[in-house]
């Protein structure tokens, strides 16, 4: 693992450091849109921005580093990243901060197909299971150091986004003066949402209501922990236990779904989510109860959102999953913008603790109709399906693919060990 990790600790590093600031700001949302007295809605539709930008972002990046090489198009789009997180204390009105995170999501997409292309570049079929799970385990390390950032400064002054800034512009310099030229970015083009529900409707229905799950959760947990009157503390600790319950549990789901029905998995991972949503609506806000509803209801969230990959892609030629996790990435970024629409209408009609309720009820949804789908088809036997890889949500269209590839290789030189692959 240590002459792989050689190999790509540059990349990583830079990763972690652009994970720091991405995770300040997104956090920061919440803080200093409570300050600044936004209302719920007005902060979903902030945070829907975040996702629109990053599906459109998707899109273009590839074709950007076909026309101006990865250096250029990665380099171009931290600078505005950069940018648009010190310009966010400084223009304090709903509508600026709407396009500055659609101009962020763009970005950090864009950085996320460059970053990936170069990490598959420097992979090999024999490697890159262990650097895919070193990247995905760099960016939650990331995300949850954030939250312990965001305690040494005051969320009401511009310090803290500062930070967030420099942080970004810091992250490049270990990947610029590093990495060695990386092909091409070719992502397959999306397969249609029809042919996504022809092949497997569980898969589809179940990641696009699983994007309203981790938009909710990682855009209006802030937003939720401000309007109930946590401490800047322990709104951070709160939004950090949604992704370290992820991290904790990643590898157990992991481990099942390479054991049992995979549809039973989502259905017991969903329902887990539902009872920890239940759970944190009971508290009333007690401090430890809350804590562990968030560990739980984030644990799962991203534990299932592999599962739905290796799901579909059990059901799919191998030469049909590029497009298939295109058009699952699509489908989740659909779920992810209108999550927090719903859940910012929920939480300024009914109250801040809505924000649990809406979660209960996505999940629900899941488990139900994990549970329907059980009743109108069979599933392949355990030991033909491909082997299961984590993926984050996070992650864009290069690295899914990636994982989907290597999954089905995988799988294959388990059934068959003098198999070429």
């Amino acid at each position: 693992m240590m002459t792989v990790l050689s190999s790509v600790w540059a990349l990583l590093l830079g990763i972690v450091l652009i994970m720091l600031g991405n995770g300040m700001h997104f956090t920061l949302i919440g803080l200093r849109g409570g300050l600044e007295g936004f209302s719920s809605v007005e902060l979903a539709i902030v945070t829907s921005g975040y996702f629109m930008g990053f599906l459109s972002g998707a899109r273009a990046t590839p074709v950007m580093i076909r026309r101006v090489g990865h250096v250029r198009v990665f380099a171009a789009l931290g600078s505005l990243m950069s940018a648009a997180l010190i310009a966010f204390p400084l223009l304090t009105e709903p509508w600026a901060w709407t396009l500055l995170r659609l101009l962020v999501g763009f970005c950090m997409s864009g950085v996320y197909v460059a970053a990936e292309s170069w990490l598959n570049a420097a992979s090999t079929n024999q490697t890159r299971g262990k650097v895919l799970s070193a990247y995905m385990i760099a960016q939650t390390l990331g995300i949850i150091g954030a939250q312990g950032l965001l305690t040494l400064g005051d969320a009401g002054t511009s310090v803290l986004f500062i930070g967030a800034s420099i942080l970004v512009s810091v992250s490049f310099a270990p990947i610029l003066l590093s990495v060695t030229p990386a092909p091409v970015a070719d992502v397959a083009r999306p397969m249609s949402l029809r042919g996504l529900l022809g092949a497997s409707p569980l898969g589809t229905v179940g990641i696009f209501l699983l994007g309203s799950v981790y938009a909710t959760q990682s855009g209006m947990g802030a937003v939720f922990g401000t309007q109930i009157g946590m401490t800047t503390g322990q709104i951070a600790l709160f939004v950090a236990m949604l992704f370290a319950g992820a991290l904790v549990m990643q590898y157990p789901v992991g481990w099942l779904s390479d054991r049992m029905d995979r549809r039973k998995l989502i259905f017991g991972a969903a329902a887990l989510g539902s009872a920890s949503c239940a759970a944190g609506w009971a508290t009333g806000g007690a401090l430890a109860p809350l804590m562990a509803a968030a560990f739980f209801a984030g644990g799962v969230t991203t534990p299932l959102y592999a599962l739905f990959l290796a799901y579909t892609n059990d059901a799919l030629p191998p030469e049909d999953m590029p497009a298939a996790s295109g058009g699952l990435v699509f489908t989740f970024g659909l779920g992810a913008i209108a999550g927090p629409m719903v859940t910012g209408w929920a939480m300024q009609g009914f109250g801040p603790f809505a924000f649990w309720p809406v979660l209960g009820s996505l999940f629900a949804a899941i488990a139900s109709y994990a549970l329907y789908r059980m009743t109108q088809t069979t599933t392949l036997p355990v030991d033909q399906t491909d082997s299961y890889l984590s993926v984050l949500p996070t992650t864009s269209p290069v690295a899914v693919e990636a994982a989907s590839v290597w999954a089905a290789e995988q799988a294959a030189i388990e059934r068959d060990p003098a198999s070429p692959l």
